[in-house]
């Protein structure tokens, strides 16, 4: 089918899909929750973070090269830790103005490009099929109407990649900044034994293997070797009985994090009860949000840090 008669007969569909989300999208008007510019980077002015990701090890697809024949030419599947930033700026500036302006930002930050591009020069629509972009009405994303860049910088043995995916609906301009910098899974992993020696030691210890989307109490699939590991403790120790303790970073306010750690423990807490059948009486749940820190909130590496779950025993 023709490129032109394509976007004429997609063109009504992607009109009534908008009108189904326009209401929500214009209503915001502030940063979601938990959200934060990059540091280096920030963002265009007037812009509001719609959606938001950090993981601390992730996978995230760059694109070094245009598609040739519908294809990737240059794929990139990078491993380590990814932030992906979605942000929507109200009618006014073009695609164009927005995406050099971040290009100037990431080049001032030491990345060297690896590929800028326009709609068709990049591959139309299966270029952006390809792209890992936030769910819509975080990101939204026209085959027919973006521009594409990826960079990458090396600094002192590191290498970090960044892309700046732009596009525009109902003349707001919608942009997706992408950060992968590389690194080995850590070894998060504590096993029965070790978490009876901490308790033992310390009466406490943290855990950093169970794991939530941003801003949620849903634990997700990866976290069930440590939680297989705390239903082995707790079954081997009939008489033991625990606080699991949520604890966060400090973004967002106080009283936001105290709640979403108090329900993160308590979501592990009914986790544990429901699948591992340990009696709820033994579990007891409490959140402290950001108030013990073991590391600098100052620093990624610090937050990364401070956001756990921990055993205590009473």
């Amino acid at each position: 089918m023709p490129m032109l008669t394509a976007r004429r007969l997609l063109g009504p569909l992607v009109a009534t899909l908008w009108l189904s989300i326009v209401p929500q999208a214009q209503a915001q008007t502030r940063d979601v929750i938990g959200a934060r510019d990059y540091p280096g980077i920030g963002r265009f002015g007037g812009s509001v973070i719609t959606g938001y990701q950090a993981k601390d090890f992730d996978a995230a697809q760059v694109q070094a090269a245009p598609f040739k024949d519908g294809q990737p030419a240059d794929a990139r599947r990078l491993e380590g830790r990814v932030t992906r930033i979605a942000y929507r700026t109200k009618a006014g500036p073009s695609i164009l103005e927005v995406s050099r302006n971040f290009e100037s930002q990431l080049a001032k930050a030491g990345f060297e490009t690896l590929l800028a591009c326009d709609t068709d020069a990049c591959g139309a629509i299966p270029f952006t099929e390809a792209i890992d972009a936030l769910p819509v009405p975080q990101m939204w994303v026209d085959g027919f109407n973006y521009h594409y860049f990826a960079g990458r910088k090396g600094d002192g043995g590191r290498e970090t990649y960044a892309s700046v995916l732009v596009s525009q609906n109902n003349q707001d301009i919608t942009a997706q900044l992408t950060v992968v910098e590389l690194g080995a899974v850590s070894n998060k992993m504590v096993d029965a034994a070790a978490m009876a020696k901490g308790l033992g030691d310390s009466g406490h210890i943290a855990l950093y293997g169970i794991y939530f989307d941003t801003d949620k109490a849903v634990i997700r699939p990866e976290s069930r070797p440590t939680l297989e590991q705390i239903a082995k403790l707790l079954n081997g120790q009939p008489q033991l009985n625990v606080f699991i303790v949520g604890h966060t970073d400090n973004q967002g306010t106080h009283e936001y994090n105290l709640d979403l750690s108090k329900r993160r423990a308590e979501a592990i807490a009914a986790e544990l009860v429901r699948t591992y059948h340990v009696t709820q009486p033994r579990l007891r749940t409490a959140g402290l949000g950001f108030l013990a820190p073991v590391g600098s909130n100052a620093t990624e590496a610090g937050r990364a840090l401070n956001r756990r779950v921990e055993l205590v025993q009473p």
